[in-house]
């Protein structure tokens, strides 16, 4: 279960970064490409912890060689799979952002 990893780490940054203090509440970032779509990572971390998680999309960025800069049509994203492809001409665009799952913000008491 690679969700686990993914909680696991954040929480371990959120331990690091609070510096002994108790969180109050957190905040992720969770790109339109990440390998954990954004409903799945709020509902598995909110069963971990006693404080309010946050969870917020990023659009993703993609570049096509047919010319096209900016958001992929995407296709399926379920657990642990993205297809996606370039709205303007259907090939796979190159991933300029939006796969990433940021820890942005920790409120402590």
């Amino acid at each position: 279960m690679h969700e686990s990893l993914i909680v696991n780490r954040i929480l371990e940054q959120v331990n690091k970064k609070a510096n002994g203090k108790k969180a109050k509440s957190i905040t992720i970032e969770v790109g339109d490409l990440a390998h954990l779509p954004a409903n799945e990572l709020h509902e598995f971390i909110k069963t971990m912890v006693d404080f309010e998680v946050i969870v917020e999309s990023k659009k993703a960025m993609v570049k096509c060689e047919c010319g096209f800069k900016g958001e992929p049509k995407i296709l399926a994203h379920e657990h642990d799979l993205v297809l996606f492809e370039c709205p303007k001409c259907g090939k796979t665009p190159k991933i300029l952002s939006g796969e990433e799952i940021v820890l942005k913000e920790i409120i402590t008491e």
